[in-house]
């Protein structure tokens, strides 16, 4: 599967999910759109009870629902269970939330925004800055932000043409790089900041991006 990730927020909660460039659809991640439903502090296990309640569920779930790659609340690449849109709706029905019908609008919605992405690239760039506005970040924060992530992008462009894999050698390459501006690895960063589940970039000053962002530059020119 030919795929770029990303996370999603419906009500600012997260979901992850995959854009398959083969079918040219998003794949959206089954525990996390469980989470949004049904407000349970354990998916997971919401989603096992479900499954077996409703046998036919847990058999449409086995037969059309794929375990895609995804990364986990700690950064790293995990596989998971994934459901495109039309199989998502399917899911939505066996599960009783208020939060159902809006869910259906936001996935579509989600669908219709990538389409018109991939016409016209811009959009990416100003969905993103809605997305930063609505969580109360400042205009120069977001241009350092968007900034950070053409970079990184420039820099696994690089890794991949020098045959460094994704999953565990990007995090270690990447705990490198934080250790060495910040004297923390990216997991201790993010314990210091209290953080679980939130992206550690997003949870960054102007100054702790710049410095990240000077990192990767250098070692984008050292490779």
């Amino acid at each position: 599967m030919s795929h770029e990730t990303a996370i999603k927020l419906f009500e600012n909660r997260q979901v992850r999910t995959v854009w398959n460039e083969d079918e040219e659809e998003w794949y959206f991640s089954v525990v996390d759109v469980v989470g949004v439903l049904t407000d349970s502090v354990n998916p997971t296990d919401y989603l096992k009870k479900l499954r077996k309640r409703d046998e036919l569920l847990g058999e449409y779930l086995g037969t059309n629902c794929p375990q895609v790659e995804m990364k986990n609340e700690t950064g790293k690449s995990r596989k998971t269970l994934a459901a495109n849109v039309k199989d998502l709706f399917r899911i939505i029905q066996s599960i009783p939330s208020p939060k159902a019908e809006p869910f259906k609008q936001w996935m579509a919605q989600i669908a219709k925004e990538r389409l018109e992405q991939l016409q016209d690239p811009e959009r990416s760039i100003e969905q993103a800055m809605t997305d930063y506005k609505r969580l109360g970040y400042s205009d120069n924060w977001i241009n350092q932000r968007l900034k950070s992530i053409e970079i990184r992008k420039e820099l696994t462009d690089e890794w991949k043409q020098r045959g460094v894999q994704e999953g565990q050698q990007f995090a270690t390459l990447t705990d490198i790089i934080t250790k060495t501006w910040s004297g923390k690895t990216t997991k201790e960063y993010k314990q210091y900041k209290g953080l679980k589940k939130e992206s550690l970039r997003d949870n960054m000053t102007n100054t702790e991006l710049v410095l990240n962002m000077l990192a990767e530059v250098s070692t984008k020119q050292i490779s």
